[in-house]
Protein backbone atom coordinates (compact mmCIF):
# COMPACT_ATOMS: atom_id res chain seq x y z
CA UNK A 1 0.00 0.00 0.00
CA UNK A 2 1.16 3.71 -0.64
CA UNK A 3 3.78 4.31 2.48
CA UNK A 4 2.43 7.99 3.45
CA UNK A 5 -1.23 7.66 3.17
CA UNK A 6 -1.71 6.83 6.70
CA UNK A 7 -5.51 6.69 7.12
CA UNK A 8 -5.78 4.23 4.04
CA UNK A 9 -2.65 2.23 5.77
CA UNK A 10 -4.46 1.93 8.83
CA UNK A 11 -8.32 1.08 7.37
CA UNK A 12 -6.74 -1.49 5.46
CA UNK A 13 -6.63 -3.72 8.99
CA UNK A 14 -10.00 -4.17 8.08
CA UNK A 15 -9.31 -6.04 4.62
CA UNK A 16 -9.13 -9.25 6.09
CA UNK A 17 -5.35 -9.54 4.90
CA UNK A 18 -3.15 -11.48 6.56
CA UNK A 19 0.08 -9.43 5.64
CA UNK A 20 -0.26 -5.88 4.73
CA UNK A 21 2.38 -4.00 3.04
CA UNK A 22 4.05 -0.71 3.88
CA UNK A 23 4.94 0.19 0.89
CA UNK A 24 8.44 2.60 0.19
CA UNK A 25 9.30 2.18 -2.70
CA UNK A 26 7.11 2.27 -6.24
CA UNK A 27 4.11 3.43 -4.72
CA UNK A 28 5.56 6.13 -2.46
CA UNK A 29 6.72 9.47 -5.00
CA UNK A 30 10.78 9.87 -3.48
CA UNK A 31 9.64 13.45 -2.03
CA UNK A 32 6.54 11.65 -0.19
CA UNK A 33 8.98 8.69 1.56
CA UNK A 34 10.13 11.06 4.40
CA UNK A 35 6.32 11.35 5.45
CA UNK A 36 6.04 7.20 4.90
CA UNK A 37 9.12 6.66 7.07
CA UNK A 38 7.97 8.93 9.80
CA UNK A 39 4.27 7.12 10.21
CA UNK A 40 5.90 3.67 10.15
CA UNK A 41 6.16 2.45 13.35
CA UNK A 42 2.62 3.96 14.02
CA UNK A 43 1.24 2.09 11.00
CA UNK A 44 3.44 -1.66 11.78
CA UNK A 45 2.14 -0.91 15.84
CA UNK A 46 -1.44 -0.67 14.49
CA UNK A 47 -1.56 -3.78 12.07
CA UNK A 48 0.21 -5.71 14.64
CA UNK A 49 -2.73 -4.86 17.58
CA UNK A 50 -5.21 -6.07 15.02
CA UNK A 51 -3.15 -9.34 14.64
CA UNK A 52 -1.93 -8.33 11.16
CA UNK A 53 1.70 -9.30 9.96
CA UNK A 54 2.91 -5.80 9.45
CA UNK A 55 5.52 -5.64 7.19
CA UNK A 56 7.60 -2.74 4.83
CA UNK A 57 8.99 -3.12 1.49
CA UNK A 58 11.76 -0.98 1.48
CA UNK A 59 13.93 0.45 -1.85
CA UNK A 60 16.81 -0.99 -3.11
CA UNK A 61 19.86 -1.02 -1.03
CA UNK A 62 21.97 1.45 -3.67
CA UNK A 63 18.51 3.92 -3.04
CA UNK A 64 17.58 4.61 -0.38
CA UNK A 65 17.30 1.45 0.78
CA UNK A 66 19.21 1.85 4.18
CA UNK A 67 17.62 5.00 5.12
CA UNK A 68 14.58 3.42 4.98
CA UNK A 69 15.93 0.63 7.35
CA UNK A 70 17.17 3.67 9.66
CA UNK A 71 13.22 4.74 9.59
CA UNK A 72 11.50 1.82 10.07
CA UNK A 73 13.49 -0.54 12.52
CA UNK A 74 12.39 0.87 15.57
CA UNK A 75 8.77 0.10 14.98
CA UNK A 76 9.35 -3.89 14.83
CA UNK A 77 8.06 -4.31 11.76
CA UNK A 78 7.56 -8.60 11.36
CA UNK A 79 9.12 -9.06 7.87
CA UNK A 80 10.95 -6.62 5.54
CA UNK A 81 10.24 -6.71 1.80
CA UNK A 82 13.13 -5.89 -0.72
CA UNK A 83 12.46 -5.14 -4.47
CA UNK A 84 14.35 -5.71 -7.15
CA UNK A 85 16.50 -8.61 -5.88
CA UNK A 86 18.26 -10.10 -8.79
CA UNK A 87 21.46 -12.16 -7.25
CA UNK A 88 21.73 -14.19 -3.75
CA UNK A 89 24.14 -11.09 -2.47
CA UNK A 90 21.36 -8.40 -2.48
CA UNK A 91 19.62 -10.62 0.29
CA UNK A 92 22.82 -11.18 2.00
CA UNK A 93 23.42 -7.21 2.00
CA UNK A 94 19.36 -6.91 3.71
CA UNK A 95 20.16 -9.43 6.17
CA UNK A 96 23.33 -7.73 7.74
CA UNK A 97 21.74 -4.63 7.65
CA UNK A 98 18.72 -5.57 9.60
CA UNK A 99 20.84 -7.71 11.60
CA UNK A 100 22.71 -4.72 12.77
CA UNK A 101 19.58 -2.68 12.91
CA UNK A 102 18.32 -5.03 15.79
CA UNK A 103 21.35 -4.94 17.60
CA UNK A 104 21.14 -1.06 17.45
CA UNK A 105 17.26 -0.97 18.31
CA UNK A 106 17.27 -3.90 21.18
CA UNK A 107 15.33 -6.51 19.14
CA UNK A 108 16.02 -10.10 19.52
CA UNK A 109 18.08 -11.33 17.29
CA UNK A 110 16.62 -13.27 13.97
CA UNK A 111 12.82 -11.93 14.86
CA UNK A 112 12.66 -9.56 11.41
CA UNK A 113 11.92 -11.95 8.54
CA UNK A 114 12.79 -11.29 4.52
CA UNK A 115 10.29 -11.97 1.65
CA UNK A 116 12.72 -11.51 -1.94
CA UNK A 117 10.79 -9.84 -4.73
CA UNK A 118 12.07 -11.32 -7.47
CA UNK A 119 11.50 -9.05 -10.59
CA UNK A 120 13.38 -9.88 -13.63
CA UNK A 121 14.75 -12.32 -15.48
CA UNK A 122 18.39 -12.18 -14.45
CA UNK A 123 16.50 -12.54 -10.65
CA UNK A 124 14.77 -15.59 -11.91
CA UNK A 125 16.81 -17.40 -13.22
CA UNK A 126 18.80 -17.22 -9.99
CA UNK A 127 15.29 -17.71 -7.70
CA UNK A 128 16.28 -20.80 -5.96
CA UNK A 129 19.94 -19.25 -5.08
CA UNK A 130 18.05 -16.04 -4.11
CA UNK A 131 15.92 -17.76 -2.19
CA UNK A 132 18.40 -19.95 -0.05
CA UNK A 133 20.19 -17.30 0.71
CA UNK A 134 19.52 -16.67 4.29
CA UNK A 135 17.76 -18.78 7.16
CA UNK A 136 15.36 -14.81 6.90
CA UNK A 137 14.08 -15.39 3.88
CA UNK A 138 10.74 -16.68 4.64
CA UNK A 139 8.95 -16.33 0.79
CA UNK A 140 9.84 -14.99 -2.54
CA UNK A 141 7.28 -12.88 -4.45
CA UNK A 142 7.31 -13.39 -8.49
CA UNK A 143 7.18 -9.91 -10.40
CA UNK A 144 4.16 -9.04 -12.16
CA UNK A 145 4.29 -5.84 -14.21
CA UNK A 146 8.19 -5.55 -13.32
CA UNK A 147 9.10 -8.78 -14.79
CA UNK A 148 6.17 -8.48 -17.91
CA UNK A 149 8.40 -4.98 -18.79
CA UNK A 150 11.69 -6.63 -18.43
CA UNK A 151 10.93 -9.35 -20.69
CA UNK A 152 9.00 -7.03 -23.14
CA UNK A 153 5.77 -8.86 -23.22
CA UNK A 154 2.05 -7.83 -23.14
CA UNK A 155 -0.39 -7.45 -20.12
CA UNK A 156 -3.43 -9.06 -20.45
CA UNK A 157 -5.97 -9.84 -18.10
CA UNK A 158 -6.23 -13.41 -18.56
CA UNK A 159 -2.32 -13.20 -17.86
CA UNK A 160 -1.57 -16.17 -20.77
CA UNK A 161 2.10 -14.26 -20.66
CA UNK A 162 2.72 -15.08 -17.18
CA UNK A 163 1.77 -18.64 -16.79
CA UNK A 164 4.89 -20.58 -17.20
CA UNK A 165 6.99 -17.89 -14.72
CA UNK A 166 4.26 -18.26 -12.00
CA UNK A 167 4.51 -21.76 -12.43
CA UNK A 168 8.30 -21.82 -12.55
CA UNK A 169 8.49 -19.48 -9.46
CA UNK A 170 6.50 -21.37 -7.52
CA UNK A 171 8.85 -24.59 -8.22
CA UNK A 172 12.06 -22.50 -7.44
CA UNK A 173 10.53 -21.43 -4.32
CA UNK A 174 9.30 -25.19 -2.83
CA UNK A 175 12.52 -26.56 -3.64
CA UNK A 176 13.90 -23.67 -1.40
CA UNK A 177 11.54 -24.40 1.45
CA UNK A 178 10.33 -20.94 1.22
CA UNK A 179 6.29 -19.85 1.02
CA UNK A 180 5.85 -18.86 -2.67
CA UNK A 181 3.71 -15.90 -3.07
CA UNK A 182 1.71 -15.54 -6.32
CA UNK A 183 1.80 -12.07 -8.52
CA UNK A 184 -0.52 -9.65 -7.62
CA UNK A 185 -3.50 -9.00 -9.72
CA UNK A 186 -3.25 -5.54 -11.14
CA UNK A 187 -7.22 -5.05 -12.25
CA UNK A 188 -10.25 -4.48 -10.98
CA UNK A 189 -12.60 -6.83 -11.38
CA UNK A 190 -13.80 -9.48 -9.36
CA UNK A 191 -14.34 -11.85 -12.04
CA UNK A 192 -10.57 -12.22 -13.79
CA UNK A 193 -9.62 -11.98 -9.73
CA UNK A 194 -11.53 -15.27 -8.97
CA UNK A 195 -10.00 -16.62 -12.22
CA UNK A 196 -6.90 -15.75 -11.98
CA UNK A 197 -6.66 -17.18 -7.75
CA UNK A 198 -8.28 -20.00 -8.81
CA UNK A 199 -5.38 -21.18 -11.39
CA UNK A 200 -2.73 -20.04 -8.39
CA UNK A 201 -4.50 -22.82 -6.24
CA UNK A 202 -4.83 -24.95 -8.68
CA UNK A 203 -0.79 -24.77 -9.56
CA UNK A 204 -0.09 -25.14 -5.46
CA UNK A 205 -0.07 -21.45 -4.34
CA UNK A 206 -1.41 -20.48 -0.82
CA UNK A 207 -1.14 -16.90 -1.03
CA UNK A 208 -1.57 -14.33 -3.39
CA UNK A 209 -0.20 -10.78 -2.97
CA UNK A 210 -2.88 -7.86 -4.11
CA UNK A 211 -2.48 -4.01 -4.98
CA UNK A 212 -5.84 -3.15 -3.16
CA UNK A 213 -7.27 -4.46 0.20
CA UNK A 214 -10.37 -4.68 -1.62
CA UNK A 215 -9.33 -8.08 -3.18
CA UNK A 216 -8.16 -9.65 0.16
CA UNK A 217 -11.43 -11.28 1.14
CA UNK A 218 -12.20 -12.70 -2.26
CA UNK A 219 -8.24 -14.42 -2.03
CA UNK A 220 -8.55 -15.56 0.79
CA UNK A 221 -11.86 -17.15 0.57
CA UNK A 222 -10.70 -18.62 -2.41
CA UNK A 223 -7.12 -19.80 -1.32
CA UNK A 224 -8.89 -20.78 2.33
CA UNK A 225 -9.88 -24.78 1.94
CA UNK A 226 -13.85 -25.18 2.82
CA UNK A 227 -14.85 -26.99 5.38
CA UNK A 228 -16.52 -29.67 2.79
CA UNK A 229 -12.76 -29.50 1.12
CA UNK A 230 -12.03 -30.15 5.03
CA UNK A 231 -13.98 -32.36 5.72
CA UNK A 232 -13.09 -35.07 2.28
CA UNK A 233 -9.66 -34.49 3.19
CA UNK A 234 -9.50 -35.64 6.64
CA UNK A 235 -11.68 -38.89 5.45
CA UNK A 236 -9.14 -39.67 3.10
CA UNK A 237 -6.46 -39.38 5.31
CA UNK A 238 -8.23 -41.62 8.00
CA UNK A 239 -8.93 -44.23 5.34
CA UNK A 240 -5.33 -44.37 3.98
CA UNK A 241 -4.05 -44.34 7.61
CA UNK A 242 -6.08 -47.01 8.23
CA UNK A 243 -5.16 -49.07 5.27
CA UNK A 244 -1.47 -48.66 5.75
CA UNK A 245 -1.79 -49.92 9.43
CA UNK A 246 -3.31 -52.79 7.54
CA UNK A 247 -0.14 -53.12 5.32
CA UNK A 248 -2.53 -51.72 2.69
CA UNK A 249 -0.32 -49.41 -0.33
CA UNK A 250 -3.67 -47.46 -1.62
CA UNK A 251 -6.93 -47.12 -0.28
CA UNK A 252 -10.69 -47.18 -2.10
CA UNK A 253 -12.64 -44.37 -0.91
CA UNK A 254 -15.98 -43.11 -2.25
CA UNK A 255 -15.01 -45.22 -5.82
CA UNK A 256 -11.55 -43.25 -6.05
CA UNK A 257 -7.94 -45.11 -5.28
CA UNK A 258 -6.24 -43.05 -2.72
CA UNK A 259 -2.63 -43.10 -2.95
CA UNK A 260 0.50 -42.04 -1.09
CA UNK A 261 0.95 -38.92 -3.15
CA UNK A 262 -3.04 -38.41 -2.94
CA UNK A 263 -2.99 -39.23 0.97
CA UNK A 264 0.01 -36.45 1.30
CA UNK A 265 -1.99 -33.65 -0.73
CA UNK A 266 -4.75 -34.49 1.70
CA UNK A 267 -3.01 -34.10 4.43
CA UNK A 268 -1.58 -30.90 3.35
CA UNK A 269 -5.26 -29.71 3.04
CA UNK A 270 -6.31 -30.51 6.31
CA UNK A 271 -3.29 -29.74 8.24
CA UNK A 272 -4.17 -25.82 6.23
CA UNK A 273 -7.69 -26.03 7.06
CA UNK A 274 -6.83 -26.92 10.87
CA UNK A 275 -4.72 -23.61 10.66
CA UNK A 276 -6.99 -21.49 9.27
CA UNK A 277 -9.60 -22.88 11.35
CA UNK A 278 -12.15 -24.51 9.07
CA UNK A 279 -11.56 -28.41 10.08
Amino acid sequence: MPGAERDALLAAAQSGADVLIQELEDFTPPQRRGEARAISGDVVAAWQAAGIVAAVRVNVLDGDGLTDLAAIMPGAPDIVFLPKVARPEHMLELERAVARAEREHGLAPGSTELVANIESARGFVAAHAILSASPRIVAGIGGGEDMAADLGAERSREGTEMLHLRQRFLVEARAAGVVAIDVPYTWTDEVGLEAETRAARLFGYGAKSAVTPDHCRLINRLLTPSADEAARAARMVEAFEAGRAKGQGRVLLDGSLVELPIYLSAKRLYERARAFGVA
